[in-house]
This record gives structure tokens, sequence and C-alpha cells, in this order.
């Protein structure tokens, strides 16, 4: 079952230097279950992505789209507060940094109970204890062994893993159908990044829901992922299924992220300069001409100064004039 449907999202940002288009003609569709990958570097749009589809955005923050719809419902025509049900019901979001989520002045105890949901089949002075239960039950869920001290203890006394653990138990809490993950392993070590990938998994795995994983790191997030969609300066560089992107990239900015990636495997060469595209990701009032990544591009051509259109072979979709592994690279 199609849960998200995005169809041309437009969304644009006033700043000092005027309006500027941050994210142009932005499609998606997620289905229930479905594990999408979103990557690309700072400033491609990817977090505004993710609240204009929660309906957060400040009021700098400009959205149309052809369609943005929810298991079939506009949410463009959505009230703010159908919007706000919607998020507390079906849409969860882990944030940056999640413990910078947390209100530091409460204990966690009371703001886990406060994320949990109200029950209604029960007395009104049971209900306390029923939601103290399931919080309880969550953060077992989510790998936390010792819940009495945790529960006691205030944000800023957590691990940035127990902080993980927190927000996804309350992301949990509702049993949403879907989960945006926003770089939820930014700071964190490899092992604790694996523990919040493999719950993750879980979550799909045994609840059926949809998540929609951003981050700047393709290789890991492309090995855990159903599908994937690279994003540079607000256009889609290339999208299809990840094992088929990984194999064969289409763009040169998707190969440039595959090359960078670390490798910490014992045939790597630590000493050895990482691969990397010249110059920086462009301000919002200095966007180049044409294709986006021209300016960096080492297979730039005089063509590149027009807008290439995206293009699809089997399902495989890349915005390139000269895609790489084609006749038309070859030549």
């Amino acid at each position: 079952m199609q849960l998200l449907d995005i169809r041309n999202l437009t969304i644009e940002l006033d700043t000092p230097h005027g309006r500027h288009v941050v994210l142009e003609r932005f499609s998606l569709k997620m289905a229930e279950g479905e594990i999408h990958g979103l990557v690309g570097e700072s400033g491609s749009g990817k977090s505004l992505l993710a609240k204009a589809v929660l309906g957060i955005t400040d009021r700098r923050t400009h959205v149309r789209a052809d369609r943005l719809n929810w298991n079939g419902h506009n949410m463009l025509n959505m009230s703010g507060a159908e919007r706000r049900a919607l998020m507390a019901e079906e849409i969860a979001m882990i944030f940056q940094e999640p413990a910078s989520c947390l209100d530091p002045s409460a204990r966690i105890g009371t703001q886990l109970l406060e994320a949990m949901p109200i029950p209604k089949e029960v007395h009104w002075w049971q209900r306390r204890r029923r939601r103290q239960q399931l919080a309880i039950r969550l953060l077992h869920k989510v790998g936390v062994k010792e819940h009495k001290s945790l529960m006691r203890a205030f944000p800023w006394e957590l691990t940035d893993g127990e902080a993980h653990k927190v927000v996804l138990a309350m992301a949990l809490a509702h049993k949403p159908k879907l989960i945006i993950a926003d770089e939820p392993t930014t700071g964190l070590e490899s092992s604790a990044q694996a523990k919040v990938f493999r719950l993750l998994d879980k979550m799909n795995k045994l609840g059926n829901v949809a998540i929609l994983m951003i981050s700047h790191d393709l290789e890991s997030v492309a090995n855990w992922s159903h599908r994937l969609t690279v994003l540079y300066c607000g256009h889609i560089m290339e999208s299809g299924r990840s094992k088929q992107i990984l194999k064969q990239p289409m763009h040169p900015y998707t190969e440039a992220l595959q090359q960078s990636a670390l490798s910490a495997g014992p045939g790597s060469q630590r000493k050895k300069d990482l691969p990397a595209l010249r110059g920086a990701v462009p301000p919002l009032q200095h966007l180049p001409v044409g294709c986006r990544l021209g300016p960096r591009c080492p297979y730039a051509q005089r063509e590149c100064v027009k807008t290439p259109s995206i293009r699809s072979q089997g399902g495989h979709a890349f915005r390139c004039h000269f895609p790489l592994h084609t006749e038309t690279r070859s030549k």
C-alpha cells in the first residue's frame, strides 16, 4: 500500500539576499514497509524536505507541490491540528542530535510518559501506570537494559547512544507507519551507529514500518535501504534501486560520493588521499547555470551549461547530459 506520494515539490526560502529555491520539483513515492535512502551533502535540501512533509516549517519557508499526499489524503489542504494529529499517530521523526530535542530540565521518565499514548480502555486512575509500563517495554525493545537509572536521569547525563534509544522509544510509542530519520547516527561511534541501524531494521521487519533515512553517507544507507535518491543543490541527481546504483552509478556526483566513502577494511590505504570533487557546494544565491554540479564535475562539457532533464532506464533515473556507463559517455 502506498503511503507517501510527493510530486514536483518545490521549497523556497527567504534569506537576507532574497527568496531562493532550496528544493526544486522533487518527487518521491514510498510504500508500506519500504526503506528509502535520501543522500547528499549538507545544503542539498534533505532536512527541509522532511520538515515540509511534517508541516513544521517556519515563516521563511514556502512550500508548493503538484501533489503531497499521505495515505491518499492531501496534506497541503490539512489544517495545523490535522497535521499535528498525523505526526502524533502515523508519522514520527528522529531529528539530528536527538539529545538536543529533549528538555534538559526534565527527567527522561517524565518526558517518556508525556510521549506515551493515553489508553482509553482503562479507568483514569490506571492510565499513568499503563503508560509507564509501555515506556519501559519500549525502552527494553530499543536495547535499554537498566531502565530505572535511565528514567531517573536528565538528558545531559545520557550518552549519545542512550539519547538515540530514548528518542527511538518515543518514536515507536504510537506505532507509526513512517519514520523519518534525519542523520540519526551523526556524531556516534561505529558500534553505536551499527546499533541504531539494527534497531531501525528491526522496526521495519517486525512492524512493517516504512523508513525515510536521510544521510550524507551513501555507502551505509545504500547497503541498508531498498531504494535510493541522491540530492545535490536541490536537484535529484539519481534515483533507483539501491543495489543497482551501488553497482553501476550513472551520475558523476553519485560516483564521487561512493569513491569518497572511507573504508576501514584491512586492505585500505590509510595514508592515501581521499578522492573528492573540487570546490564546494555553492550558496543559494550563487547556484550555477545549467547542471548544478557543472563547475565541480570532472566530466563537464559545453553542453552542461544547459539544465539536464531527468532520464530513466529500467527504473533507474538520472539527471546528466553525459551519464556514466553509456554510449554517450564513451564518445
